[in-house]
């Protein structure tokens, strides 16, 4: 299995996290050399594209991403349909009876050309820049 999975709590409400979660433009804040643009207009919802841009003039590589399950604030999923990277991404956002969140990011990552058997090597990567991402959108929130 390629599946990455992170957990973790946070001390706001699953609102506050869900809106931090869900500007997809402040994701590029914590991916080294990304840009992020959303195509799409307001408001966010199933359909909803946004391109991840990666890399140096031309040297870079676009990470399409396109909303196809939306139910705030509890759920969204991602597919990645970009022609250098393919696969999905499910964010989760619930209570906590302590307080606070917990948010379960889970997802698979499959850059193109990459022979299936080698996909298992990009799960760790994966989750871990994922779970930066997390980390980094987050900070501060109480």
């Amino acid at each position: 299995m390629t599946e990455f999975r992170i957990e973790r709590t946070a001390p706001c409400s699953p609102e506050a996290a869900w809106q931090r979660l869900t500007q997809w433009e402040a994701h590029a804040a914590h991916v080294p050399l990304t840009t992020i643009a959303v195509t799409t207009p307001p408001p966010p919802g199933p359909g909803t594209t946004f391109v991840a841009r990666t890399g140096l003039g031309p040297l870079a590589f676009d990470d399409v991403m396109r909303v196809v399950r939306w139910e705030p604030p509890t759920r969204c999923r991602l597919e990645k349909r970009g022609r250098a990277v393919r696969g999905w991404a499910e964010i989760e956002v619930g209570p906590r009876a302590a307080g606070g969140c917990r948010i379960v990011w889970r997802g698979e990552v499959h850059p193109r050309g990459l022979p299936r058997p080698l996909h298992p090597l990009t799960t760790r990567p994966a989750g871990l820049l994922y779970a930066r991402i997390l980390r980094g959108l987050l900070d501060g929130c109480d």
